[in-house]
């Protein structure tokens, strides 16, 4: 193994070797502590410790990395005390996720680090919404992200690529090659010879070092890094090296033929470094051993500190506080003139006033600039905001999703458009994993909204008309709007992108230009949480949201029953009180949704209520909802399939109790 010091000083070469080696002293421990039953899990990166530390060191402290399970040496050249880690490690009150992830599942701020999810790729996309917020602040920095070599196969990998490529991200996505896709082999991950020939197909630079070689790690990095501050754009670095150890060290490492130990061996990147420094004249025998004392000094103290701290004592308060980032809305009334709008006109309305309200808000979307999106609600929008802030993206919903992730990260608020909101299952991951848990995971406010054009009525068949809120309905953590009116349309949108908590917000396509109403011109918000009563009557109530609000309303006039009509506007978090009073009054309940009737939001309503309500009722509670058939294209079908005309059926046997 061959290493140019070029320009460094001894001073720096041995520098370079403690963090090297730093890492390494704190693997051995580990394992015996694994093979003492003491902990749980490692997953070690043992003979790949040069890639981690070296790309660490070629940045600036305050420039973000996304690592991964053996990236130990990016937390420990970032200076992270080793007591910290290793009460994350053990899963104690005072690591990074109070108890509640494990191993490098955290992100620190303070440290400019974001620790990777369980799904490999997933933060591929958030590294460019880092990126993003770079050249938008024009602050000169880069981000990296890791991916090992089975990792991308992922689709978030391809997603992420092209897009910095598009955008000219600085972002290094730095690829571990390291043979093993855990047990599968690369001839059996990918068909290419190297992932440097990848490069030309995403219009970007591509290099290839020797992983294992410190040296080479860091000077590539640090050219690499120093030219993209000044020319941003995206590069793929491939470090070639060896995975050591099993995937994790449950797993073995059988599959493995002896001869790659053997060859991989001669190849450590810590004795080959070493004998380099001695040829050097940079390090002796005393020296050397002065270097691992000072390094395992404290770290017995540290082990024997975390392990007398006590377990982790569930308080039910706090964790479910900590589902949200504290956040104490405060209502902009709504005033001034007024204007008649169609629900399109009033999310439009909403969404630009609330861009130049918020400096710091990005929409992004296919098509959301020049073209104004389909369905136009940013129309002319990139003309005041510029191309910057309104963001026409390639067909990549999860790295756009992430992408907002990373931008909420450094500050900013991301307004995601699905094109139509069938489409988000392209990107669910990014919102169920990454937004969804990010404040109950490490305290980080995930502030984005997700724009969801839905539901059926408009002859457009399975793909683009299906109810989706019910997906997210049971993800905690985040919160899920879905207004029936152009008044509630504006003022929720504009609450929704005031929150700092990831927001999914609906927007009926069918009442996109079917309704309008008198809504005020200038800027106010509506309280999120909080339902209305959109009819008051005694005869009996219906609970709905969005089209059903309509449906509702025109039965029970074509009918003559005087309803209470509960709009709940809100579906995470629902408004139980409104519910529950709306139920006493009456007695008799019906909940009514276009979404499918199994596994449907009505369903919960229709628990809770027969749970706490009991008492109060006077009939069973109803539900009606559509067909549970996909969505079909065809009128007549599509009629059938959505719930008018069983909503009439199901008045008038409710109203007979």
């Amino acid at each position: 193994m061959n290493f140019n010091r070029r320009q460094l000083s001894n001073d720096q070469l041995l520098n370079i070797y403690k963090e090297l080696l730093y890492p390494r002293i704190i693997e051995e421990k580990m394992l015996i502590l694994l093979r003492q039953g003491k902990i749980g899990k490692w997953f070690s990166g043992i003979g790949q410790e040069a890639i981690s530390v070296g790309a660490t060191l070629a940045l600036e402290p305050d420039e973000y990395i996304m690592p991964l399970h053996r990236n130990l040496g990016v937390f420990t050249s970032r200076k992270i005390p080793f007591k910290k880690l290793f009460a994350q490690w053990q899963g104690k009150k005072s690591g990074f996720t109070k108890g509640r992830d494990r191993s490098f599942h955290f992100g620190t701020n303070e440290y400019h680090i974001v620790g990777m999810i369980s799904h490999l790729g997933a933060m591929l996309g958030v590294a460019n919404g880092i990126s993003t917020a770079h050249l938008l602040n024009n602050d000169k920095k880069v981000s990296l992200v890791f991916s090992g070599d089975g990792g991308t196969s992922e689709g978030d990998f391809h997603e992420a690529m092209n897009v910095a490529a598009v955008w000219s991200l600085p972002v290094v996505f730095l690829i571990e090659n390291n043979g093993y896709g855990l047990s599968t082999p690369s001839n059996e991950q990918f068909k290419c010879k190297q992932f440097i020939d990848k490069g030309i197909g995403y219009g970007m630079e591509a290099y290839q070092v020797d992983g294992n070689n410190i040296l080479e790690v860091y000077h590539k990095m640090s050219e690499l890094t120093e030219s993209m501050r000044k020319a941003p754009r995206p590069v793929l670095l491939e470090c070639m090296t060896f995975r050591m150890r099993g995937h994790e060290e449950a797993s073995g490492t059988k599959y493995v033929p002896q001869e790659l130990f053997d060859e991989w061996g001669k190849k450590d990147p810590i004795s080959n470094y070493e004998a380099f420094l001695f040829a050097e004249g940079v390090l002796n025998d005393t020296l050397k051993q002065e270097v691992y004392d000072e390094l395992k000094q404290g770290m017995d103290d540290d082990l024997a500190a975390v392990f007398a701290e006590p377990e982790v004592v569930a308080d039910t308060q706090e964790e479910l506080a900590d589902i949200y980032a504290p956040y104490q809305q405060q209502i902009t009334e709504a005033q001034g003139p007024k204007s008649t709008k169609r629900l399109v006109d009033a999310i439009s309305d909403g969404l630009k006033q609330s861009m130049e309200k918020f400096d710091n808000t990005v929409v992004m979307g296919q098509d959301v600039a020049e073209y104004g999106g389909v369905f136009k609600i940013t129309d002319n929008f990139y003309k005041q905001f510029g191309k910057g802030r309104v963001r026409n993206t390639p067909i990549t919903e999860s790295s756009i999703l992430g992408a907002g992730y990373g931008l909420a990260i450094k500050g900013y608020k991301a307004i995601v458009e699905m094109q139509f909101s069938d489409f988000v299952s392209c990107g669910f991951n990014q919102i169920v994993n990454n937004l969804a848990k990010s404040h109950y995971r490490w305290a980080q406010a995930a502030d984005v909204v997700v724009r969801m054009p839905t539901g059926a009525g408009v002859g457009a068949g399975p793909f683009h008309s299906q109810s989706t809120e019910a997906w997210f309905f049971h993800v905690p953590g985040l919160k899920i709007v879905y207004p029936s009116n152009p008044f509630d349309a504006k003022g929720l949108l504009c609450a929704s992108i005031e929150d700092p908590n990831p927001v999914m917000y609906f927007e009926h396509k069918a009442l996109y230009r079917s309704i309008e109403a008198e809504v005020p011109d200038a800027y106010y918000t509506l309280e999120i949480g909080k339902a209305g009563v959109v009819a008051s009557g005694d005869e009996l109530t219906i609970i709905t949201y969005g089209w059903g609000v309509h449906w509702a309303i025109e039965a029970c006039q074509k009918l003559g029953i005087n309803a209470e009509i509960v709009d709940l506007k809100t579906l995470l978090p629902w408004d139980k009180d409104t519910v529950k009073t709306a139920v006493e009054k009456t007695g008799k309940v019906l909940v009514l949704h276009e979404d499918t009737m199994i596994g449907g939001i009505g369903a919960e309503i229709a628990a809770w209520i027969s749970e706490h309500c009991f008492t109060a009722l006077d009939a069973p509670v109803k539900r009606v909802a559509s067909l549970d058939t996909p969505v079909p294209l065809a009128k007549d079908l599509e009629e059938n399939f959505l719930p008018k005309k069983r909503l009439i059926e199901a008045l008038e046997e409710l109203r007979a109790w």
